[in-house]
């Protein structure tokens, strides 16, 4: 299945998010949260969490970018599966480090999800659009 979309749930008071239904069977087994870069939260199905770990693992310990990679991974991480409800709780670390309150934005991106504050996803998107407009196929 690939995660696709934009979605606007809401946290509740707990700090949990309801998962957008679509995508609840395929996070039902169980899921990671972490950091992602550009101030947002990465959710991935437990399977393709593994595959990024090893990825992380075969990198040598002695590459400096590497441990940095596998410190912010899994130091940040949280591991859970959805509730009947289809809701993850959000621990308030990560709230933090991505500046969740009440409204955010979820989207799908190919084998994981994303969950972003509203305001800085209309500050990425605005950016990464106009970049996205001037692609050119002579740039390879």
């Amino acid at each position: 299945m690939l995660f696709m979309g934009t979605y606007t749930p809401k946290l509740d008071e707990k700090g949990r998010l309801f998962l957008p239904a679509k995508f609840r069977d395929r996070l039902s087994e169980g899921l990671v949260v972490t950091q992602g870069q550009d101030k947002c939260l990465v959710v991935w199905p437990t399977d393709v969490f593994a595959d990024e770990a090893e990825r992380a693992a075969a990198r040598p310990m002695t590459n400096r970018a590497a441990r940095r990679y596998a410190r912010v991974l899994f130091a940040g991480g949280d591991e859970s599966t959805p509730d009947k409800q289809g809701r993850i709780g959000i621990p308030s670390h990560l709230r933090e480090y991505a500046g969740l309150e009440r409204d955010v934005v979820v989207i799908g991106v190919r084998d994981r999800l994303e969950i972003w504050n509203p305001q800085a996803w209309a500050e990425f998107q605005a950016e990464a659009l106009e970049e996205f407009a001037d692609l050119d196929e002579d740039d390879e």
